[in-house]
């Protein structure tokens, strides 16, 4: 099934399921308010909303359990969930972090592995698909991040892969928004990200795992992710190859030490191929290709008015989460 979030409703929306083509979406809150409510008792909200899934695939109802059958305006959507507890952000894709290290360089640490890398990411809001990104000053270096994320349910404390993968309840997208030249000083303090990540663009719906059909195995998603600049193809990198951790071992990696609540959001981090003729999913991964390959990127970061657009369809074509649609906006 798939499921989103209109912006009515206060900081956490208001859940609806919508259509396997996007088009028609109809309120849940008989059955959960908010996506938050459906993940924290998922097993037995589930399968209600999968029966509204069910009837809203099964013809063209005006009704569904007294709601009223609408047409999807994807302005109207906020992010799936429009807040969460915890969002959490891998680089599960070794190319990309090879290549990003060669360029200053260094060498990946042999840790990288065995060990994902991660860190804890904003998740006291997200943007909307169709919201603005807004950033104070272009000198701050503005690129996206595409990627892949998987949302879990309660998940307990030293979780194996095995154990972690039964709690991977949602698959989505997301374009993690980063301010580039603001990384290196915060790195160097050796603390992490703070300045540098600003809030996140969710995809319009998640969807449960069965909804990708082959697509999902091996806890991963084996499609491509796509994306556009200013309407021009930017990249298409496959996002089931080159992951050095599938989302089970994410999962686990992030519930090691402590629990994950119901509604964490997992990151795969930026989606890169060692084929570098399928082109990247940021523009730090598209600049130190330039490097590697002329001695310097020719490629600037993104400006104010510039506009994104992160997808992915399945083999046949059609659309699966619908797509991140962003214009960089001053603040």
């Amino acid at each position: 099934m798939k499921l989103g979030s209109l912006k009515e409703g206060g900081r956490d929306g208001t859940l609806v399921v919508v259509s396997k083509d996007l088009s028609r979406a109809v309120k849940a809150t008989g059955i959960a308010p908010t996506m938050q409510r459906a993940l924290e008792d998922w097993g037995s909200v589930a399968p209600r909303l999968n029966a509204v899934y069910e009837a809203l695939e099964a013809g063209t109802p005006e009704t569904i359990n007294g709601e009223p059958v609408f047409a999807v305006d994807f302005a109207a959507l906020a992010a799936p969930l429009p807040r969460a507890y915890e969002f959490v952000d891998g680089s599960a894709y070794l190319p990309h972090v090879a290549r990003v290290r060669k360029a200053r360089g260094a060498e990946v640490p042999e840790s990288f592995y065995t060990d994902p890398l991660m860190y804890q990411a904003v998740s006291a809001g997200f943007y909307g698909p169709r919201d603005p990104v807004l950033v104070a000053d272009e000198a701050y270096g503005i690129d996206l991040e595409a990627e892949v994320v998987v949302v879990t349910d309660d998940v307990p404390q030293g979780a194996t892969p095995a154990q972690a993968a039964q709690h991977i309840q949602l698959v989505g997208l997301v374009n993690d928004v980063s301010l580039r030249n603001l990384i290196p000083n915060e790195l160097a303090k050796g603390f992490g990200f703070l300045q540098s990540k600003p809030r996140s663009a969710l995809s319009p719906v998640f969807v449960t795992p069965d909804e990708l059909g082959e697509a999902w195995q091996g806890n991963k998603v084996h499609l491509p992710l796509v994306t556009h600049i200013n309407g021009k193809w930017f990249g298409a990198p496959e996002a089931g190859v080159d992951m050095q951790f599938d989302f089970a071992q994410l999962v686990a990696h992030a519930a090691k030490t402590r629990p994950l609540s119901a509604g964490t959001i997992v990151g795969s981090g930026t989606v890169a191929n060692e084929d570098t003729s399928l082109g990247a999913s940021c523009f730090a991964e598209q600049r130190t290709v330039e490097a590697l390959r002329d001695g310097k990127p020719s490629t600037p970061f993104m400006s104010f008015g510039d506009t994104v657009r992160i997808e992915m369809k399945a083999r046949d074509g059609s659309d699966i989460f619908g797509a991140i649609e962003q214009r960089i906006t001053k603040a």
